[in-house]
């Protein structure tokens, strides 16, 4: 199901290396209530083909997703953030799709995520799966410090998406 955008809707477009900072403050803004794990310059720098961000009239980002790789065949939606300012416009259904659309270009068979704004998602027409399909998310959570599930209950949302040149994939996306 795709989500509406308005007609005033701002393009989503590849991010380029010019944006690392804005990006890399925008996402870790939201770092400390744990809606996003904390990224590096050097982790966007290193990911930026895989950003996807919504433009403000003079340039600067007003919204950005990732896609994060585990393996050829399993990616998490990432790193949704939009501005104070920004929100409640839509921008973050037009990253949810761009995020979604790109992983199925790629041929992803799956796309996961985990996200506190399960009503967003729910509203889109995905539905809430568990964690423990994810056995992949769990280690890297193993890995991090501070556990990011014990800020507040998180959900998993799951959608099913036609892969580009044919054949069904299981996409579950939200934002982490």
């Amino acid at each position: 199901m795709a989500s509406e955008t308005p007609a005033h809707a701002l393009p989503v477009e590849r991010a380029t290396l010019r944006d690392v900072p804005e990006i890399s403050a925008l996402n870790n803004l939201f770092a400390p209530d744990g809606l996003t794990l904390t990224r590096s310059e050097a982790f966007v720098a290193n990911h930026v083909d895989d950003y996807r961000i919504i433009r403000a009239a003079d340039g600067s980002v007003l919204g950005c997703v990732a896609l994060d790789e585990y393996s050829p065949s399993l990616v998490e939606l990432v790193s949704l953030a939009v501005l104070p300012k920004a929100q409640h416009r839509g921008l973050g259904r037009q990253l949810i799709e761009a995020a979604a659309t790109l992983a199925r270009k790629r041929g992803y068979p799956e796309v996961f995520s985990v996200s506190l704004a399960d009503q967003l998602f729910l509203h889109m027409g995905f539905a809430q799966s568990s964690l423990d399909r994810y056995p992949e998310k769990v280690a890297r959570y193993a890995k991090i410090s501070r556990s990011e599930l014990s800020i507040s209950r998180k959900f998993l949302f799951t959608r099913r998406l036609d892969v580009e040149g044919g054949g069904r994939a299981t996409v579950v996306a939200a934002a982490s």
